[in-house]
């Protein structure tokens, strides 16, 4: 098992110094909240909802400020040079679900049609696949199946693992280990460990959307409380595996339930140290139930900009640019970002909402390198691959 990133806060550094090492900070200075941050110090609620307010370009400065404080002696003091991105694929094992979120347009019933559980050969053929283009990574999840038992998932595991041992599963969001717990009747350690033992290697951050019940409880009512999706990540941190944790926002949520957001996820990165990214996102309205007014890639930038100066003790962020844009996606790496995400050979649930993008290798590397930076590949624990 890798081992585990101390959860650190950014280091400090004087105001002095980040001038001379970023010439947007000497406009910078007026406030004593972009002060702070300029001093690579921790901000509060209320002082996240000052930056908020601050002109875009500002608020970007900001967080590529805090992104070079944080990254700055990684990869033997090369990380705010280096942008990374990871091959992996997106396998949705099932997309039956019985907890119909009104801001998915993927899940089926049993009773439709098109409902689906991929057979073990069906896997294959997807890693196969995976493997040669490179792949060292799978993104495994699915609806929640009300009448899968335990030993259909640690056998699917099982053989992954025996299969394709060089590719790693990042699988089974928060929602679905509670999902699983009651569905086996099992607690949620046990369930987590006997998947661990089965070959599950990280978790990914799914199902988060806004960790505010009132939120929660209008977006999804079905799906797993706030202190239940945090329970999962703290049961597999003290575990030893790794995860990833997420944002969906713009849709019936405040801001200051955003900042709730980020609070909360701040405080457990500093109880347990286990997640290596957050990745936010806009909510994407074709085809679902829920409707809002979409918001633009200008509240994708000052949300990702504002969470990577906030989460100080998450040492990366990754670009969204699977439901922004490439460009924007390009453009979000001068807004805290240091990974471009995944070249996601496939993806079922975003694009079920409307949103196609798609990128290979050769794209992605030319889009760091067009934006400045070093593109490198990586895996699950952000170790370099080229």
């Amino acid at each position: 098992m890798p081992p585990r990133p101390g959860g650190k806060r950014a280091p400090r550094h004087g105001p002095e110094e980040m001038q001379e090492c970023h010439p947007m900070a000497a406009t910078l200075l007026e406030s004593s909240t972009t002060d702070k941050v300029l001093a690579g110090e921790r901000i509060t609620p209320v002082e996240a909802r000052e930056l908020y307010q601050l002109p875009l370009q500002e608020l970007g400065e900001l967080a590529n400020i805090r992104r070079r404080q944080i990254k700055r002696e990684a990869y033997d003091g090369r990380g705010a040079q280096i942008v990374t991105y990871i091959v992996d694929r997106n396998v949705n094992y099932t997309n039956v679900c019985n907890v119909y979120c009104k801001f998915c347009a993927f899940y089926r019933t049993e009773k439709d049609e098109d409902h689906y559980v991929l057979t073990l050969d069906q896997i294959d053929r997807k890693l196969q696949e995976l493997s040669d283009n490179g792949g060292v990574q799978v993104l495994l999840q699915g609806g929640h199946h009300p009448k899968l038992g335990i030993d259909h998932y640690l056998d699917m595991l099982d053989h992954i693992r025996g299969k394709f041992p060089h590719i790693n599963v990042h699988g089974f969001s928060p929602p679905e280990f509670n999902h699983f717990a009651e569905v086996f009747g099992m607690p949620l350690r046990e369930v987590i460990g006997k998947f661990m033992e089965a070959g599950l290697g990280s978790i990914p951050g799914g199902g988060g959307e806004i960790l505010v019940d009132r939120v929660r409880d209008r977006i999804s009512p079905l799906k797993c409380k706030t202190d239940q999706w945090l329970e999962v990540m703290r049961i597999a941190h003290e575990l030893g595996l790794k995860s990833s944790c997420t944002m969906m926002f713009g849709h019936v949520e405040t801001v200051e339930d955003r900042i709730e957001h980020l609070e909360r996820l701040r405080q457990q990165q500093d109880e347990t140290g286990g997640f290596t990214a957050f990745i936010c996102w806009t909510f994407q309205p074709e085809n679902t139930v829920l409707k809002a007014e979409p918001v633009g890639s200008a509240e994708y930038l000052r949300m990702q900009a504002l969470s990577r100066i906030y989460l100080d003790n998450i040492p990366n962020v990754q670009s969204s640019w699977v439901t922004q844009g490439p460009k924007i996606g390009q453009v979000a790496l001068q807004y805290g970002a240091n990974d471009f995400g995944s070249v996601m050979m496939e993806e079922n649930v975003v694009s079920a909402a409307g949103t196609t993008f798609r990128l290979n290798k050769e794209e992605i590397e030319g889009l760091i390198a067009e934006a400045g930076y070093e593109a490198h590949r990586r895996d699950n624990w952000y170790r370099l691959l080229n």
